[in-house]
Order: structure tokens, then sequence, then C-alpha cells
């Protein structure tokens, strides 16, 4: 009898349960992702989706996607619209349940109004250095504003008139009345509300003061009636705040749990340093296949399986660590071993003349991938000229060097034994054509030569193959920590990009689709660029087939 594997939980999924067992909410487990559209996803954001969603689902609830989007400022539609897009190629769907903080604004300001009629909030008009010179320090307490014991009926005059516009932005912010000696800065009379005129994305300009992340936030969860606010550990120190808003305007209570975000190596998760990135061109925009964003995984081929498999395996902690990029690449490996379709890609050609073979076009067979039988097999074409990888032919050959050079023997995939016979150079010294000779009895599969060869490279038929640019991508860092370097110019890795322009492909690559996942026959696993290269294919390498760090 096979004993039944003991079913581990972490500590969100232990929180979850206790509440449930104790019917807390009536049971009800309610979550939400809830982005800033300030930037595009990463993977520390796909973690968050994944737990949100994955949990609403274990345990029978909703998850609603709210965009946080106070802040005119930085908040664009192109980034609302990549949101959803990435959250749905994840696999993931809210619903009709996609709310924002916008939605909100008016409930928020009359909770302000609440705070302020009970003495708890009141308008300041000393300047930003001034309210961060009276915070004062964690060791020691801060100073009280000079405008922190102004009358209810004043606080409310003033905060209308930053409400009609009548107040120049940076003169007035409103604060919480909290607690200027309290340890936790979050709790020095916070600001509430400044005042920005800027139009915002979805309001226009029907608002000219805007709430802060930290007093929208809770309010927001309290009013969709969130069970479960999850966030990162970054907003430990927030939950007081986000308690003590709940608790004064008596409203639902939604409980703030931390958990430890995703740190993985050679990768930023900072957005302003990755809108750095951007704006410097040191990327060809937030899609491109070397950023750590959803959006540029999707035209790198990672499998959004994938990247739910990782999320899973990394685990739900309560302390930080830094996860191994070599984990990550190998979960996406074992994914796309199973599902790439194999092929031939010869990426530095170098051309081939089988001198002794005169039967026109030959049609081999060849297996689709070994790993999916289903997959069936396909037909390619061998004739006279055929190209080979440049770096499978060496003029003079090192001991441990098996692959083609002169009087040596290869086998090639799917095909016959070969034998270099001679070489030809160009002006400059480089080989650029290779005189072989096949061996008629040794065809893949019916092999009667007896011959033992101890290599077997890929190639492509020179009459029935493309042409087309390949990139090579690479991490982007040369340091497995690029949060901790001050500059990031002095550790981009001047290799994370390598565009070849004329690779040769087997000729039923031009009917590549977007969204599948190649095999490039000792090469690695490459996809089809989404982006617009007016009509040209470019296949982008998604990963190679062994780990990075290892070659």
């Amino acid at each position: 009898m096979s004993e039944s594997k003991e079913i581990v939980r972490n500590f969100i999924e232990e929180i979850i349960e206790e509440d449930i067992r104790n019917n807390k909410h009536q049971g009800r487990i309610h979550t939400r992702f809830p982005p800033e559209p300030n930037g595009y996803l990463h993977i520390g954001h796909a973690k968050s989706i994944c737990l949100n969603f994955g949990l609403a689902n274990t345990y029978g609830g909703k998850t609603n996607l709210r965009f946080d989007d106070t802040n005119p400022v930085t908040e664009d539609v192109e980034y609302v619209e990549s949101i959803k897009q990435d959250i749905r190629w994840l696999g993931f769907d809210w619903e009709d349940r996609e709310y924002y903080a916008s939605d909100y604004f008016q409930q928020l300001y009359e909770f302000a109004i609440q705070l302020i009629k009970s003495g708890k909030a009141y308008v300041d008009d000393s300047s930003a250095e001034e309210i961060s010179a009276r915070r004062g320090v964690p060791t020691s307490p801060g100073e009280n504003s000079p405008f922190r014991n102004r009358s209810v009926e004043e606080n409310l005059e003033l905060f209308e008139e930053m409400r009609a516009g009548k107040v120049k932005e940076g003169a007035r912010v409103l604060r919480a009345k909290i607690d200027m000696a309290s340890p936790n800065m979050h709790m020095r009379d916070p600001i509430m509300y400044r005042i920005l005129f800027t139009p915002h994305h979805r309001t226009g300009n029907k608002w000219c003061i805007y709430p802060t992340y930290d007093y929208a936030h809770g309010q927001s969860d309290s009013i969709e009636g969130i069970t479960h606010s999850i966030c990162t550990l970054e907003f430990e120190n927030h939950r007081p705040l986000y308690n003590w808003f709940i608790e004064n305007l008596d409203i639902f209570p939604s409980r703030q749990i931390e958990f430890a975000r995703l740190n993985l190596e050679y990768t930023l998760m900072s957005k302003r340093k990755l809108l750095q990135l951007v704006n410097e061109k040191l990327v060809d925009g937030w899609d491109d296949p070397r950023m750590p964003t959803l959006s540029a995984f999707r035209r790198r081929g990672i499998p959004p399986e994938a990247l739910r498999e990782f999320a899973t395996a990394v685990g739900i902690a309560k302390r930080e660590n830094i996860i191994e990029l070599s984990r990550f690449e190998n979960i996406v490996r074992n994914h796309l071993n199973k599902k790439a379709i194999r092929t031939m890609a010869v990426l530095d050609p170098l051309k081939v003349i089988v001198t002794n073979y005169d039967r026109g076009v030959e049609w081999l067979e060849v297996e689709n991938n070994p790993e999916d039988p289903a997959s069936g097999k396909r037909k390619i074409a061998f004739s006279r000229e055929i190209y080979i990888e440049q770096d499978d032919f060496m003029e003079i050959p090192s001991d441990n060097y098996y692959r083609l050079s002169p009087g040596k023997m290869v086998r090639l995939k799917a095909a016959y034994i070969i034998r270099c016979d001679q070489f030809v150079k160009d002006q400059n010294g480089k080989v650029t054509e290779l005189h072989c000779t096949y061996v008629p009895e040794s065809r893949s599969g019916q092999d009667t030569s007896g011959l033992k060869v101890k290599s077997v490279i890929h190639w492509v038929d020179a009459s029935h193959s493309i042409t087309t640019e390949v990139r090579l991508y690479e991490q982007l860092f040369t340091k497995p920590d690029p949060a901790s370097f001050e500059t990031i110019h002095e550790i981009i890795n001047p290799e994370s990009l390598i565009i070849l322009s004329d690779a040769r492909l087997e000729k039923d690559m031009a009917n590549a689709a977007i969204g599948f996942s190649y095999q490039f026959m000792r090469k690695g696993y490459f996809c089809l660029d989404n982006g617009n290269h007016d009509g040209k294919l470019v296949f982008n390498r998604t990963m190679t087939l062994k780990d990075s760090f290892s070659k």
C-alpha cells in the first residue's frame, strides 16, 4: 500500500484555512491583484498574480483586478492595456471584476472629510522640505507641524479650496493626525492628499487633488470587500497605517498579509530602473527580450505555463531570498523540451559541396520531437550543396575535436556520413567552402557501411532553406545582483544581444507561427519574433540547451 503524501501549506494558506474554519467573513475568500499602471508587469508580478488568483481558485473565491491609479503624472492607458494582456497570457481571468482606485475618488474624498470632522486629519501648508525635516528619524521623535491644531472648520474650508483648484501645487497637503513620535515613520502624520494639476487617464480634469497610495489602498480593499489583501514584504511597515485608516473610518476590515517578493539573479525588479533602461535606450522598449517584463518573456518565447510552475516552485515565504537563474531556466527548458518542434538551423553557414552526389534532390525523414510521438515526422531535402556551421569544421583540429577536418568524417543528422577532402579559402584566409564525399551506404536508418564516426552534426540543404535573421539573447547584466549597483551602465552585458543576419533554416520554417516554440538542433530553443520587421522573419533565442553559466 502506497503512502499518501502530506500536503504542505504555506503560511498564507494556513491563515485562509483558519479563517474558513472560523467562518470569518462567512467563509468568503476574496483577493485582488492591484498593479499601479505606471509600467509593464515583470516576473515579480507574475508571482503575485499566480498567488492571488491561485488562492481564489483553490478556495472557491474571487480575485479582482484593480488598478491603483492615484498618480496621473506617471500613469498611462498603455500600461493598463499591457497589464490586462499579461494577466490573460498567464492564464488568469478576473471576469467582470475590473476596478480602479479612481472609481472611488468621490468615496475616498468623503472618507477624508469624515477624518477631518473627527479631528484625525488636517491641512498642512508646510513645504515638502519642511514636512520631511519635521518627520525626524526613526530613533528620535518628529516635530509637530505648526498647522496641526487647526480647527475642524478651518480644515474643511482649506481642504475644499484644494478640491476647487484654488491652491497651487505643493502649497498644501492633507495629512492624517496620528503620532509624530511613532517609531514607525509611516505613522508620523502621513500625507493623504496632494495637489496635482495633471489630467487623469480616466477622470480627466475632474480632480486636482489625488489620494496617496497609502491612503487609497486600504480603503479600496475595504470598498471591494477584499478579505485577504496580499502584498510583498516592503509593505509590512505600512500595515499599521493600513489598519489605522480602516479602524478610524469604521469600514470593512480587510486584512493585509505580506510575503517575500521574488528576487532573481541577474534581474532588476525596480520599475524606476527598468524605466531608465527604456528611456536611455539601453534596451529596445519594455518588451525587449532581455527585460524581465512579461511582455518581454512572451516575445522571447517563454511559455506561460513555465512561469506559473516557477511561481509555484519558488514557494511563498516570509523572508527575502534570491533565486538562482538556473532554476528558472531549467523549468523553462523542461517545458520547451516537451513541446518544441525540432528543426535544423545553421546560424553561421559554411557551404559544403558533396562532390560525388549526383542524385538530384533526395527526401529524408526526421522526427519532429522525440519527446512527443504524436508530433510525427517531416521530410527534409538533401542534395549536392548543403550548409553546416562554421565551427563544425577546423582546419587544424585539436586533440578532442571530433567534427569535420581534412580527411575526417562526421554523420549528417538524419542523412549520410561525409568526409572532408579539401577546402577553399578567400583572400582573407577564411574557409568559405568544403568539398566532401558522401558514403551512399551510410543513409540514416539504413546504414550498411560499417563505418563508425564520433560526431553527428546538423545541416540544411542549400536549395531548400531560407535565409533569416536570428537574435541570440543572454542575460542583460554581468553581475548576479544588479540592484546593488548605483549605476547600471557599468554592469550591462555587451554580449546580451548578438544578431546573426545570414542564418539558414529549413524551408518549412518560412511558415513558422508566432506563439510556437522550436528547438534549433544543438543551438537552443527559439521562437518567431512578434515585432514588426517589414515582413522579414526574425527568430529570437528563448533559451540555450544548457545552463547559461556552465557553457
